[in-house]
């Protein structure tokens, strides 16, 4: 029975959720978080939209997945279910949220229980999570669950404390994407004591649960996970919020990728939780040398690497291609160019011969470390599958990088007076370069348009900025140039990039000052956040006219 503090608490919970609905124009998304299946999530998801009904809210129950517990079904008594869409696969009858019917009937709160649900085959969208942001984009407001395991970036974290390799993952941008995340805690051993008591899962499988991943110290690790990351995302909301844009924010954070990196996704999980916790933008580059070039490494290998680049992008990384024999001379280009505070590299265990070493032949982690300037170095030793991470800071003591001054123009500017441009037809990237170009020197008179291509393409040439999600972010520092200019260019079919066989639809143009290059940094901060929100892009490549273009735009800055 619930204590009258504990109802206090939750009725506020959800009287804080109707305060966003009622002001919101378009969808928000809620989050019980919980450290393990039999906390209460559901049971909490269903308790508030009772209360949401009582408050004159139209809620219904896209899915929910009750595993016959007793106590859970009786909620659900009065409440408007959308019919689940039956499909069959390989035989079998498989039932899913039908988020036709849901987008159909159009309510202003839609249940979605267990976020991290993999759709069957066939299905609308791959992932439970694609759903909902469709239904967000729908401007429907969701409130869904999920447990810490299935956070991308806890991969590792995960399998370590408790042996389990999870499947089902979702990334962590949808964490961040969430307006409100609620924390559903229970002591281990109330939890244990409701599974011995088969109020979580059927009576055949209870004795093996409590001998397996329901050990008491698998729960109280993930428990304390779930605190932290609840503590951890609340302290970057709350930071994001107080942000000032007047102020300089040098240490971004790169993380090293070839080829020959092994264990890549486990560098990349890392690197997402450093730069969660530094509250920075971070980059994936990765340096082709001429040996790496499409036509001298093997479809497996490419395979890799695309997979690769598609997690780094997933985990909120933005991805750049560099071309360069010299992996150092170009990693520290980047770095600097970048304002890289923090650069993440995994040890591939290459050792060199004495006679190399006589030579005075170091290894690209060895050379990094001797020449970089005021940059930390963080190796990652990840060369043995499954391995606990080992790492080791090394901090550059030959100089620093220069310091960094207190940016003269914020980005929301820049973002705010973007010109847009629509294209019907497939277009090559380099006519899309010369036509946003032109729309920048209508803005800025005092561009010089062949300069400033030729700047551009130089660009271009040392690696291509076409960073995947359809997206594209061609960019140039000049130097008489006083405040940054941005033009967007969406084009449904798509730009294409003869060289790299890639393409993209929504193309950002993004010229700034040399005399102030704090603010291009932070100006592509802002551009990589607004192209990682897939109702953004969405909305984007769905726009009819220029107009439609610059108020998404706009609306996005709000």
């Amino acid at each position: 029975m619930e204590s009258r503090e504990e109802k206090m608490i939750e009725n506020n919970r959800a009287d804080s959720f109707l305060h966003l609905i009622q002001r919101s124009q378009r969808g928000k998304l809620k989050i019980y978080l919980g450290y393990c299946a039999g906390v209460g999530k559901t049971w909490q998801m269903l308790h508030e939209a009772r209360r949401l009904k009582d408050n004159g809210i139209d809620v219904v129950v896209g899915l929910v997945e009750t595993h016959n517990r007793k106590e859970t079904e009786a909620l659900l008594s009065g409440l408007e279910m959308i019919p689940r869409k039956s499909q069959l696969y390989r035989g079998i009858e498989i039932t899913e949220m039908d988020i036709d019917a849901v987008l159909q009937r159009h309510p202003a709160v839609v249940l979605v229980d267990e976020l991290a649900h993999t759709n069957v085959p066939g299905s609308r969208n791959s992932r439970r999570y694609e759903d909902i942001e469709e239904i967000l984009a729908a401007g429907i407001h969701v409130i869904s669950t999920l447990n810490i395991q299935h956070i991308e970036s806890l991969y590792e974290t995960v399998e370590q404390a408790t042996g389990v390799k999870v499947k089902e993952r979702v990334p962590d941008r949808i964490l961040v994407l969430a307006d409100q995340l609620v924390n559903v805690d229970i002591t281990t051993d109330d939890l244990r004591q409701r599974l011995s008591e088969g109020k979580v899962y059927v009576p055949g499988r209870v004795e093996t649960a409590l001998s397996n991943f329901f050990q008491s110290e698998n729960l109280e690790q993930l428990r304390e996970l779930t605190l932290r990351e609840l503590a951890a995302q609340l302290d970057s909301k709350r930071r994001n919020h107080i942000h000032d844009d007047s102020v300089s924010n040098p240490d971004q954070l790169m993380v090293c990728l070839s080829s020959k990196t092994r264990n890549c996704e486990t560098i990349l999980r890392y690197a997402s939780r450093i730069a969660g916790r530094l509250n920075r933008d971070w980059y994936a580059v990765y340096v082709q040398t001429l040996s790496e070039s499409p036509t001298n490494i093997d479809a497996k290998v490419q395979r890799l690497l695309s997979n690769t680049l598609a997690l780094a992008q997933q985990l909120g990384a933005t991805v750049f291609t560099y071309k360069g024999d010299d992996v150092v001379k170009t990693i520290l280009q980047f770095a600097r160019e970048y304002r890289v505070g923090h650069i993440i590299i995994g040890n591939s265990g290459r050792k060199l011969s004495l006679w190399q070493r006589l030579q005075g032949l170091q290894t690209i982690i060895e050379r990094l470390i001797s020449e970089c300037r005021g940059i930390n170095v963080i190796v990652l030793d990840t060369r043995k599958e499954g391995a606990a991470e080992k790492t080791k800071l090394f901090s550059g003591i030959k100089g620093s990088l220069t310091a960094v001054s207190r940016s003269q123009h914020g980005w929301k500017e820049p973002i705010r007076s973007a010109k847009a441009v629509l294209w019907e037809s497939v277009l090559e990237k380099e006519e899309a370069f010369r036509q946003l170009l032109h729309e920048c020197t209508l803005a800025n008179p005092g561009i010089d348009e062949v300069s400033a291509l030729k700047s551009i393409l130089e660009r271009e040439q040392q690696g291509g900025t076409f960073v995947g999600s359809d997206i594209a972010i061609p960019h140039a520092r000049l130097d008489n140039l006083n405040t940054p200019v941005l033009a967007i260019g969406v084009n449904r079919i798509g730009i294409y990039d003869a060289e790299s066989g890639k393409t993209a639809r929504i193309m950002f143009l993004m010229l700034s000052p040399n005399s102030d290059p704090d603010s291009h940094i932070r100006l592509l901060g802002a551009i990589s956040k607004m192209a990682s929100d897939s109702h953004w892009r969405s909305m984007m490549l769905n726009s009819q006219s220029k107009k439609e273009i610059i108020r998404i735009i706009r609306n996005w800055l709000r």
